[in-house]
């Protein structure tokens, strides 16, 4: 039997590792979670006026079953949803507008942007539906070695190529317009990921199925799913940041010496299996490896400053061509790819607890937005975007992979029982692919301790699944 076994991060990606090692490994395994900061990861709140806001990681889309699922099994519930209408900015006017009326913005875009919209959402629904595969193989026990078998799986060697050419490319070729990628394409990625449509396609196509499907939040905030499934799984959660893992042996098996550093000095544990979920790239973790041969080095690949500022104040509509505030019809806007845009995304954003009562601010009156941004607002941004304001709340973080430095796909392997959970993030970033990930490195290290090699990396799992049904 499996024991102990440790997580590195408590996350999503941390949290959901641990509630699915559980849950094939059985209810004795004894799981060690180590966290330095809180847990909860980047799913993060800030508190304006006593009301949490999230500050990042904020919706999730309608088709994630992992993400329904620990909902279901927490007892949370969806925020309700407050409506709004979004429209992109190009720095100089609007080129889209979201109006109340859905025909009239399917009109629009179709005046606008003619057939490239219709072959977009051809696009993106032709990915999502071969995504969706992995639901199933996964109810019937089926894991991959890497990401690559992973994706291959799922789409063939066309979803592993979606990882290395970028979505501008692949939608150019399906017979988007190159006008529609820069107003429409470009607008979304940036506020998603931060970056141009230069991001690999996969990656894109996530973003971009977010942005047209219908999207919800855990009431309470989205950190919730992560403090319940470690509650539920009764992990023991250390507070330490973990400052490497050495490797021993002991009667022929791997054995993992996890090393830490707390508020109480140093210490450190030995365990069968170890799942990192934290990234292990030189600019995010000074981590070590020892006694590995081969050796367990730096992975490749960088990742992409972002801030975000929640600002509580009254918007300057009058930036955005809008003279008086009352007729300002926008609760979110996104941005093109302009070099003098200092952001990429504002929202006006609405608390993680949203009473019956609940009302959003007019447009004249003082609001929560949050601006998403490469750099730090200067005071001169902050006048542009606001008339005035209470206060700022900054944070800024490496968030998301910078896609075009990334060349091949982080491994998820790193030794016999050791397991790298974050790579995914090079596929594509979002909770439900950490929660899809977390669920797949569980399968894996159950099925490689009862060596049945059977459930890993099959051929033809589409066939396979279809019988077995």
């Amino acid at each position: 039997p499996l024991s102990p076994a440790a997580v590195v991060g408590a996350g999503l990606g941390g949290s959901a590792s641990a509630y699915f090692l559980q849950q094939h490994f059985g209810p004795q395994v004894q799981l060690d979670v180590y966290e330095a900061a809180g847990v909860g990861g980047r799913l993060a709140t800030v508190t304006v006026n006593k009301q949490q806001y999230e500050s990042r990681g904020a919706s999730i889309h309608a088709l994630s079953l992992h993400m329904q699922d620990f909902v279901k099994i927490l007892g949370l519930k969806h925020r309700r949803e407050v409506a709004g209408k979004s429209a992109i900015f190009s720095g100089e006017h609007f080129v889209l507008e979201e109006t109340d009326w859905y025909l009239l913005n399917l009109f629009r875009l179709w005046w606008h942007y003619g057939i490239s919209f219709l072959r977009l959402q051809m696009w993106v629904e032709e990915v999502m539906e071969k995504f969706m595969r992995i639901y199933k193989y996964q109810a019937h026990g089926y894991a991959f070695s890497s990401l690559e078998e992973l994706l291959r799986s799922l789409g063939g060697e066309a979803f592993v190529n979606m990882t290395q050419r970028s979505v501008a490319e692949s939608l150019l070729e399906v017979g988007v317009t190159q006008r529609f990628v820069d107003d429409v394409i470009a607008a979304v990625l940036r506020s998603s990921y931060g970056q141009s449509v230069l991001v690999p396609a996969f990656a894109g196509a996530m973003s971009l199925a977010g942005a047209q499907g219908s999207t919800w939040a855990v009431e309470g905030g989205n950190k919730l799913v992560c403090s319940g499934l470690l509650k539920l799984t009764k992990a023991n959660v250390i507070s330490a940041r973990v400052t490497g893992i050495s490797l021993h042996s002991s009667e022929g098996r791997a054995l993992y010496q996890v090393h830490y550093e707390s508020t109480e000095g140093q210490g450190s544990a030995f365990y069968d299996l170890v799942v990192v979920t934290t990234p292990l790239h030189p600019s995010r973790s000074n981590f070590t490896f020892d006694n590995f041969d081969p050796p367990i080095t730096d992975l490749p690949g960088a990742f992409q400053p972002s801030v975000t500022s929640v600002v509580h104040g009254y918007l300057n509509s009058s930036y955005f061509g809008f003279p008086d505030p009352k007729l300002f019809p926008f609760t979110s806007i996104l941005t093109t790819d302009t070099p003098d845009l200092f952001f990429h995304a504002m929202d006006n954003i609405c608390p993680v607890n949203i009473s019956a009562a609940f009302r959003r601010k007019q447009p004249q009156e003082a609001a929560v937005w949050r601006v998403l941004s490469r750099q730090p607002l200067d005071k001169h941004q902050l006048k542009t975007l606001f008339r005035s304001y209470y206060s700022v709340q900054v944070t800024e973080w490496q968030s998301y992979p910078r896609y075009d430095a990334a060349k091949a796909l982080p491994p998820i392997v790193l030794h016999e029982n050791l397991f790298y959970l974050s790579g995914v993030e090079w596929v594509a970033s979002s909770m439900e692919m950490v929660a899809v990930a977390a669920k797949n490195v569980a399968l894996l290290a159950y099925n490689r301790w009862h060596q049945d090699l059977e459930k890993i990396d099959q051929k033809d799992l589409m066939h396979k699944v279809k019988t077995e049904l």
